[in-house]
């Protein structure tokens, strides 16, 4: 899992079916400290919101075919989905 700020929104009129009803976000990975990635070539991406996310907000992504999981019929092409909101991040 990765943090990412959401930075903008994806409408797309046609699709594959199994991302029919799917909120797309586009999400710019960041670090701890909430700094955007520098010289990252993936450090911008669209992903499937499964939380409610809004733009500006600081969330938290899962990639790759874990994606998938979020949604029941495992059958939807998904690489990255939002799977949680962050409220405080804390480094001791």
């Amino acid at each position: 899992m990765q943090l990412a700020k959401v930075v903008g929104n994806v409408v797309s009129t046609q699709k594959d079916p199994n991302l029919v009803g799917c909120k797309l976000l586009i999400i710019k990975k960041i670090d701890e400290y909430g700094e955007f990635e520098k010289y990252s070539s993936s450090s911008t991406a669209i992903a499937v919101d499964s939380v409610g996310a809004g733009i500006g907000e600081t969330v938290i992504v899962t990639s790759g075919s874990n994606a998938r999981y979020v949604y029941g019929d495992k059958m939807a092409p998904l690489d990255m989905t939002i799977v949680g909101i962050v409220d405080e991040i804390q480094i001791v």
